[in-house]
């Protein structure tokens, strides 16, 4: 099997790892999440430099972990797309660098097939196809995956993303940055269906609405409307906001989103399992809820290790080896892109080059 050196730097965490038959030897990831805290959310440029600070670092440090040298490995691999362009531009260039150097093939990697393949860093998955609910930070998805490769985007966020209505919400109960831990431990012991709240729909232009799109613009609404009657109410009344109850009731409504549509898309699809990958699968209401749906349906379900739920080079490493296995690899000039589509992921692979 193909052993390979990966580079992750789409976002704020910088992350190398050396993958072999799918498995990490080493991984090791830096984050940034203190620094970007103080400003709510990620500065692009102070993101940018950090990885230059600590990418040489963890190279290193996940080669001698490896008990490898350069001459051991097969292929290097980075993140190219999406991302911020400029964090995505210091793992290209380093990794396209390291290839240069030792002679060794280079290959760019699509950032959510990293996240499709976090589930290989688990238990082994039951032969496909199979539908992925890929929840992060930027994307809340539905993609069927039939095999190595061949993805299908079913639903989308047509707004905020799960992970970023986290994030503002936790901005607007003051209980810091990132948003998903912060929630999750303010909800600890609070009342879960106290406040009722609304499940965004996505309209359709004919009628109806969309059977499984997510829309949490309307939640985010709601939530700062309700704060703030919560807050006048508390004031009146010289007592607190009820912090704990919101943080749940919100928690639990999104919970309910993602796995009520997610199950309503495998059984039209006639798929018979899950698979549950990004940042928001470390959640544990939603693992809970997700089980728990699952096994009345009597469907399966796998979720990424939760070590692998947020951005990792490991994941990259992965997806990079099963693209090497089916005789791929990318121009040593391939640029990097904010946006490309998952469908297209196979292009990264082929001349002339996408970007």
């Amino acid at each position: 099997m193909p052993t390979v050196l990966a580079l992750e730097t789409s976002c704020d965490e910088s992350a190398a790892a050396v993958v072999r038959d799918q498995r990490p030897l080493a991984s090791a990831v830096a984050t940034q999440m203190e620094e970007h805290a103080r400003f709510g959310g990620v500065v692009p440029e102070i993101a940018s430099r950090r990885h230059v600070e600590a990418l040489p670092q963890l190279i290193e440090q996940v080669m001698a972990e490896s008990g490898l040298g350069f001459a051991d490995l097969d292929a290097i691999a980075a993140t190219v797309t999406p991302g911020l362009v400029g964090a995505l531009l210091v793992g290209s260039v380093t990794a396209r660098t390291l290839a240069r150097l030792h002679g060794l093939p280079f290959l760019g990697v699509h950032h959510l097939e990293g996240h499709l393949c976090s589930v290989h860093l688990g238990e082994p998955l039951p032969p496909g196809p199979f539908l992925v609910l890929l929840v992060s930070g930027g994307h809340s998805e539905l993609i069927r995956v039939d095999g190595p490769g061949a993805y299908s985007r079913l639903a989308r966020s047509r707004d905020d993303a799960a992970g970023e209505a986290f994030d503002k919400v936790a901005r607007l109960l003051q209980l810091g940055y990132p948003g998903g831990p912060a929630i999750q431990a303010a909800a600890v012991g609070g009342q879960a269906d106290r406040f009722p709240l609304p499940k965004g729909r996505v309209s359709l232009p004919t009628g109806g609405f969309h059977p499984y799109d997510f829309s949490f613009s309307g939640l985010k609404t709601a939530m700062v409307r309700l704060v703030a009657e919560q807050q006048r109410q508390a004031d009146g009344a010289g007592t607190t906001l009820p912090v704990a109850d919101l943080a749940a009731s919100f928690e639990q409504v999104v919970a309910e989103v993602l796995v009520e549509r997610t199950c309503r898309c495998a059984k039209d699809q006639g798929l018979e399992t899950l698979v549950l990958v990004g940042g928001v699968a470390a959640n544990r209401r939603l693992r809970s809820l997700l089980a728990a749906r699952c096994q009345t349906l009597g469907l399966g379900w796998r979720a990424a290790p939760l070590a692998y739920c947020t951005d990792n080079a490991a994941m990259v490493g992965v997806a990079a080896e099963q693209r090497l296995l089916a005789g791929g690899h990318s121009a040593i000039e391939l640029a990097v892109a904010p946006r490309w589509p998952l469908e297209d992921a196979l292009a990264l692979y082929g001349r002339p080059n996408p970007f």
